[in-house]
């Protein structure tokens, strides 16, 4: 539960040393560049510009190659190893890799060329497979779709409005032309509101059925194709064998490429992580013969950096704390336990540096929040089990998924725990197969503690209990901060007063008739702890209405203001109630559960396949129980956290701390240097 203490260092070393003070920086990976404004007149910032985009151009040509590798032989990984991290390369390989640099490039563009050739090819394929769609309906025609005639004949070719049969065709060009000239030609097809025809005429009556045509809506065919269309799909579909066969020689040619994967997702790497030192290069500002640089790193590696930078790169290095106006970025440092939570933290947003760390806090409660609404101990046994197994399996998981999978294994934990102390093991599994297969009546898996079904409102009022605790603890760390900021006012008018009033009102609540009325229990409580429920309230009431409205000067101003701080009671009452979606989310789930159980058994009688029908519905039902629990328990969950918990104290606003680092895709390298 800590925010890691960070400190500024300033780096000054000779312009010979560049490279290799850059190339450290980047493998230890623990020093954000502070970019300044402005810098001093006698320095200027080098423009790198040209030199990352060759870098990146050529990690884009490896990723190419790597992608044309993936689609045309693909690397066979099980589920489990394909969550295992960057692949581990040893130093000497890499090394070995990089001094065949331009050889390894030439390969890659090898295949990017036939994955170019390749998309050429189906272009064309796709050109030849519209052109042939467009003449398949003049497919009849035995002469080209541009043909005009003869030297004593015209030809028309092309549709005309509506549906016309050849009869009609031959009595429509027919009309106003002598008994002793020819016109013949045929339908070629029909739709719906077009016919395609091919007609022929005598010169000397060209015009006169032209026009008979386009007073049908005559429109001459829009391909100028110079072949018989027939013919011509014969010639297309060579082409396009020809085009297939191309195709399958470029993509042999991608796979021979396949052994060298692995080099190419170094060189994607190194090439990416070169664009990357030239990035920050362009920050550094620069002298004729120096160069400087000045970042935030964690205090604890500040010193094992300066003596590495000092005689490794023989540079000059100053080590200091941020100043009061200065915020430096944000790092989290919590046990095995909390990290998992820090995702969590981070979608809400990262403390700053004057804040508490409330992951540690936060954690406990989400992790029992959780199991309270998923709350079945077989959900929570299968949740454990395959993300524990998963996270055994895979050590070089990516940080991220680690921590998420980590999260929902100690989710688990608390489900299989609230299960049993609600009595749930895929709801009334063992009492159902008892039953149905054995015939025993009686309840196998008692509560350890008891049964919401049975007893819904002692539930909620635990439900309630948590909510509150949970709010008083956000208050506590609401006046740490107050305390810590040296906010004496803010701490009592913030946190002392509401604590007072909320924990008063509580103790007078617990023995009226309300109470019982509600939870159906009653609490007797001595008459000190009712006495101190009145002067809590009353003191908190006091405190509320007399610093409510401190920051106006204007006594009756102040006097409302606090007077209507007081309705700030309606969101503590809207706050606590929110915490009864614990009873709700946990009785679905059992509900739910109990509901397939009955389901599967009702089958369990059908001759031979009753059990097979039986075992089916289980794995169905159940996998979906939890599917659909278990995101509404993450949901809620997270709500409870950022909305009621987080609103008691939490503002936020610091930023992550984004090192200068090796950009690392797809490789990780032995031995690299680290802190």
């Amino acid at each position: 539960m800590a925010i890691v203490k960070m400190q500024k260092l300033s780096v000054c070393a000779l312009k010979k040393n560049r490279k290799i003070t850059l190339e450290t920086l980047q493998k230890l990976g623990a020093l954000e560049i502070i970019h300044n404004a402005e810098e001093e007149k006698e320095l200027e910032l080098m423009d790198t510009q040209e030199a990352r985009a060759t870098f990146q151009k050529r990690s884009e040509i490896f990723e190419s190659a790597l992608s044309s590798l993936a689609a045309y032989a693909p690397e066979k990984k099980g589920l489990l190893e394909s969550l295992n991290g960057n692949a581990l390369v040893d130093k000497s390989v890499y090394e070995a890799y990089v001094e065949k640099a331009e050889e390894i490039s030439r390969s890659a563009g090898e295949v990017v060329s036939a994955e170019k050739g390749i998309s050429e090819c189906r272009g064309a394929i796709q050109k030849n497979e519209a052109r042939k769609e467009q003449l398949q309906p003049w497919i009849k025609l035995d002469v080209p779709l541009d043909c005009q005639g003869t030297d004593k004949t015209t030809v028309f070719i092309g549709t005309l409005t509506g549906v016309v049969d050849e009869a009609a065709l031959f009595a429509l060009a027919s009309e106003g032309i002598s008994s002793d000239s020819a016109v013949t030609g045929d339908v070629l097809f029909t739709t719906n509101d077009s016919t395609g025809i091919s007609l022929m005429c005598l010169k000397k009556d060209e015009d006169q059925v032209y026009a008979n045509l386009r007073s049908h809506g005559y429109a001459k065919v829009a391909q100028a194709e110079t072949e018989i269309p027939s013919v011509l799909c014969e010639r297309l579909d060579a082409q396009n064998k020809a085009k297939e066969e191309e195709i399958l020689s470029y993509q042999k040619e991608i796979v021979a490429h396949a052994s060298e994967a692995e080099a190419y997702r170094v060189m994607a790497d190194y090439y990416r992580t070169r664009a990357e030192k030239y990035r920050f290069l362009a920050s550094v500002p620069q002298s004729q013969s120096s160069f400087f640089i000045e970042g935030w790193v964690p205090s604890d590696k500040a010193e094992r950096i300066s003596k590495i930078l000092t005689d490794k790169c023989d540079a000059v290095v100053e080590i200091s704390d941020p100043a009061e106006d200065e915020e430096a970025p944000t790092v989290l440092r919590n046990n095995k336990f909390s990290q998992a939570s820090e995702s969590v933290l981070a979608s809400y947003g990262l403390p700053t540096g004057k804040n508490v760390d409330p992951t540690t806090i936060m954690s406990f409660f989400y992790v029992i929040f959780f199991g309270m609404m998923l709350s079945d101990a077989g959900y929570g046994l299968l949740m454990a089990l395959i993300t524990g197994i998963v996270i055994l399996k895979c050590p070089r998981m990516e940080q991220g998924m680690r921590r998420f999978l980590q999260l929902f294994f100690w989710c688990g934990l608390s489900t299989m725990f609230w299960g049993f102390m609600y009595g749930s093991f895929f709801g009334d599994l063992i009492d159902v197969i008892a039953k149905t297969f054995f015939g025993y009546e009686g309840k196998i898996l008692h509560a350890w503690w008891f049964e919401p079904l049975d007893q819904p409102m002692k539930l909620l009022m635990y439900c309630i209990l948590f909510g509150l605790i949970h709010l008083m603890t956000g208050l506590i760390l609401r006046g740490r901060d107050c305390l810590v900021a040296k906010d004496y006012v803010s701490f009592v008018a913030d946190t002392v007063a509401w604590m007072c009033l909320v924990l008063g009102l509580v103790l007078m609540l617990i023995p009226t008739s309300l109470f019982v009325s509600i939870f159906a229990t009653t609490i007797n409580l001595p008459a000190w702890a009712m006495m101190l429920g009145k002067i809590l309230t009353i003191i908190g009431l006091v405190l509320v209405i007399a610093l409510n409205g401190r920051g106006s000067k204007n006594i009756v101003l102040r006097l409302l203001l606090g007077l209507y701080g007081v309705y700030d009671l309606t969101s503590w009452l809207s706050d606590l109630l929110s915490y009864s979606r614990l009873l709700a989310l946990g009785m679905a789930t059992g509900v739910i559960a109990s509901v397939v159980n009955m389901m599967a058994s009702m089958t369990a009688g059908i001759k031979f396949i009753g059990p097979i029908i039986f075992v089916i519905v289980l794995i169905f039902g159940h996998t979906l129980n939890i599917g659909i629990n278990a995101l509404g328990a993450y949901v809620h969950t997270n709500r409870l956290q950022y909305v009621e918990f987080f609103g008691k104290f939490y503002e936020g606003g610091g930023r992550a701390f984004e090192p200068f680092h090796t950009v690392n895709k797809y490789t990780e390298i032995k031995e690299e240097q680290s802190l």
